[in-house]
């Protein structure tokens, strides 16, 4: 697996970059931003780990850039920065994860090995799921029903796009919480059934058949009517 650090903190991002390498991964490393997007935009990496302070480009312009050019790769925004605000811009911007600093390594690797297993579009695989007449698009990172739009925060559109790829499969909330949120939560967490239940309305609500479903017991299915 390939991946790109853009970490302007330079004894970080070495160790980082020194971790990684023993692990088993091949890297490129880099203190600026300019630099660093020229990477992203020209080599092809499964995961980048980005600085959001950096000088020159900062890394949520980095971000913007890259899903708004279409790139698919997985993000891991690394900042020092912990307000509440900063998160939800990463993740609006198109973030698949996001950790604040300080961190231990050993958390750091393991959400870079999920992020390396998550599914991603590339020329070898489609990159529009449709189920009945709803469509998902992953390139554009947008979704349809019907023909008409739909707006879905960048968590809400991973859930569907799960749910959609396992269309007719019954999928545990366990299933949810490791390939959704690529880490164990509290088991007392309502994560699952809060973001369940604002898709339901975003993709059903006016529209016919229900296509997410409820299974008592078992997990949640996605499947067309009949």
């Amino acid at each position: 697996m390939r991946l790109l650090i853009i970490e302007d903190y330079a004894p970080l991002r070495e160790l980082l970059a020194r971790g990684l390498r023993d692990a088993g991964y091949a890297v490129d490393a880099t203190g600026e931003g300019g630099e660093g997007l020229w990477f992203a935009e020209n080599h092809p990496y499964d995961v980048i780990i980005l600085d959001v302070m950096l000088p020159g480009v900062d890394g949520f312009e980095i971000l913007r850039t890259l899903r708004k050019a279409g790139s698919t790769t997985h993000v891991l925004v690394l900042t020092a920065r912990d307000a509440v605000a900063d998160r939800v811009t990463g993740l609006d911007l198109g973030a698949d994860d996001y950790l604040v600093k300080p961190f231990a390594f050993s958390e750091l690797a393991a959400r870079v090995k999920a992020l390396g297993r998550r599914p991603r579009a590339t020329a070898a695989t489609t990159t529009v799921l449709r189920v009945a007449d709803l469509e998902l698009d992953l390139i554009k990172r947008t979704v349809r029903r019907a023909g008409q739009p739909i707006a879905l925060q960048p968590r809400e559109f991973r859930l569907l796009e799960y749910l959609m790829r396992h269309a007719g499969e019954v999928v545990t909330r366990t299933m949810l919480l490791e390939n959704v949120w690529d880490y164990h939560f509290d088991p007392r967490t309502n994560i699952v059934e809060s973001h369940l239940s604002r898709l339901r309305t975003k993709v059903e609500k006016g529209f016919a058949p229900e296509l997410i479903h409820t299974l008592r017991g078992a997990g949640y299915c996605l499947r067309e009517p009949g």
